[in-house]
């Protein structure tokens, strides 16, 4: 391989490593299993992440908008649950291996309040628009269910 060869892939392989985001929320809720049906199950992702999800076998199927209008599908794999603690799942199109989304449940120490920390990968370029996206489903999470 040529030596232009080389720094082109390197130059590739380098900007288009997606980066990992953490968002963090703290939720009003005193019940770890709420918020755990929130997260892990195909109606409780359906209240705040999309319009509507279904578990497909290892698989949550994710719609936004409607079937008969304007919408878009996307599959991602189950790739580890941990009751009360966490989901962990991969786009079936995800072309990174190292790229997941995980949804968590954590517990701060000092006022024994709820987190949801959510770890998502995207392009540089992408970033500040996942993020929006995100606090925009956060946003839904609290209007939906009060927390």
């Amino acid at each position: 391989m040529s030596t232009q060869c080389l720094a082109i892939h390197y130059f590739l392989i380098y900007y288009m490593t997606k980066q990992k985001i953490i968002i963090e929320r703290e939720l009003r809720a005193n019940s770890e299993a709420i918020i755990w049906e929130l997260i892990s199950t195909a109606d409780g992702m359906a209240r705040w992440i999309a319009d509507d999800v279904q578990l497909l076998g290892n698989n949550l199927e994710f719609t936004w908008g409607q079937l008969w209008s304007h919408h878009e599908i996307r599959t991602a794999a189950i790739l580890e649950k941990k009751k009360n603690k966490f989901i962990r799942f991969r786009w079936i199109d995800e072309t990174e291996e190292d790229a997941f989304i995980e949804l968590r449940i954590l517990k701060t120490d000092l006022t024994d309040d709820f987190i949801l920390s959510i770890i998502d990968f995207a392009l540089p370029e992408d970033v500040d628009q996942l993020r929006e996206l995100w606090e925009d489903d956060l946003d839904r999470l609290h209007r939906s269910t009060g927390m």
